[in-house]
């Protein structure tokens, strides 16, 4: 068994990193984009340093051995047994976004999102001249489900045309189980609204729950929609800038096919085939003790909350490495808080706001994926910051 060192400390900082060189100042702890501080897994390490030695890095072309990789791995890991011929390919998940809401609508069209949502599908949607149609996500004890009254009335408003489904749900941590997919996707057939999964951290889910693809739930959902997926969140190779669109329609995959052409995101990087094929062919161990290290983590962040701050409700993570942290009790917005720990206290996290959160909440989210050591500085810090701001 490998042992794969999730306790070295990389440095970033001054290397063109945006996660550690956009800070204000050196002494700040990144805990905001969702960018992991661990090194690639070696077999991903290894295929780029054979790809690098070559030396020539010209226009490539997608081999059989990547879509074979991509297919192996979803039918290996999640019973997703995809085909060949609908699989497209593009330089990110957002990218593929982009590309499918402009294959999918007119300008003028509502694209349904499900708040708080990942902040980047708004600027998909409104870059294709559409409006984001939000429907909050209901927040009742500490823990999101779907509203689906107020889902349905939404889907029925004959202006949306798609809706945007994030599963695992990012910044809420929902792992969509496959009766609430089917009953978002029944509502969605009912009214002709195409689905669009954005399943960007599929493989990023914490004991006890199970990721379940979109299209894997049945076979009437999968021929309505559109599947988003890339190991770049995983296996932390977003900077190798490629991922997938999997689409059962042969109409609306040529579609899409043709917005990325138009949106000129047709050609990905040799590296970027590399990182994936090495991913799915050989990266599973690696990920499994990350998902252990991750878990590890966020039950030292709720354990320290339940502490020194039991006013401060953690949201159950069942998926992703993003901690979503109700900071209501503290009376302020959100981005005041963020600002303040990043003024005060040489800590940096998201606020709520950018996500579309609803009004009279407040939440923070809070990047997991990083050191112990340096996630323990940076909560002491979060925690300093919140005391400091009590106190006021």
């Amino acid at each position: 068994m490998n042992s794969f060192n999730f306790d070295e400390l990389i440095v970033r900082r001054g290397t063109n990193c945006a996660k550690w060189d956009e800070a204000p100042n050196d002494n700040v702890i990144p805990l905001w984009v969702a960018d992991m501080d661990f090194k690639a897994a070696p077999c991903i390490i290894d295929a780029l340093r054979n790809r690098v030695e070559q030396g020539v890095f010209g226009y490539s072309v997608v081999p059989e051995k990547y879509y074979d990789a991509v297919i192996s791995w979803f039918h290996r890991r999640h019973g997703f047994d995809i085909k060949r011929e609908w699989m497209l390919y593009t330089t990110g998940v957002i990218p593929a976004l982009s590309a499918t809401i402009k294959a999918l609508t007119q300008p003028g069209d509502k694209v349904l999102i499900q708040t708080p949502v990942y902040n980047h599908f708004y600027s998909s949607i409104r870059n294709n001249g559409c409006i984001a149609e939000e429907c909050p996500l209901a927040y009742e004890e500490g823990k999101y489900s779907v509203d689906f009254a107020a889902f349905e009335k939404q889907c029925a408003d004959e202006k949306v045309k798609v809706f945007v489904l994030c599963n695992p749900h990012n910044p809420a941590g929902r792992v969509w189980s496959a009766d609430e997919m089917k009953k978002m996707g029944e509502i969605c057939h009912k009214y002709n609204v195409r689905v669009v999964a954005d399943e960007i951290h599929c493989e990023l889910v914490m004991p006890g729950y199970k990721y379940i693809p979109y299209g894997s739930v049945n076979d009437d959902l999968l021929k309505y929609a559109v599947i988003l997926s890339s190991p770049s969140k995983a296996f932390n190779i977003a900077g190798l800038q490629i991922a997938n669109i999997v689409c059962y329609d042969e109409n609306v995959r040529r579609a899409i096919d043709r917005a990325i052409n138009i949106n000129e995101v047709c050609d990905v990087n040799p590296f970027g085939i590399v990182g994936v094929i090495a991913a799915y062919n050989d990266g599973e161990e690696w990920l499994q003790s990350l998902l252990s290290y991750i878990y590890e983590n966020y039950l030292y962040l709720k354990e320290l909350f339940s502490k020194e701050l039991p006013d401060f409700h953690v949201v159950e993570l069942q998926g992703t490495y993003l901690a979503w942290v109700d900071c209501s009790a503290l009376k302020l917005t959100s981005r005041q808080l963020s600002e303040y720990l990043l003024q005060h206290n040489d800590v940096w996290v998201n606020e709520g706001e950018m996500y579309g959160q609803p009004k009279g909440h407040s939440f923070i989210r809070i990047n997991l994926a990083c050191q112990k050591a340096r996630l323990k500085e940076g909560l002491s810090r979060v925690v300093a910051g919140i005391r400091q701001l009590q106190k006021a």
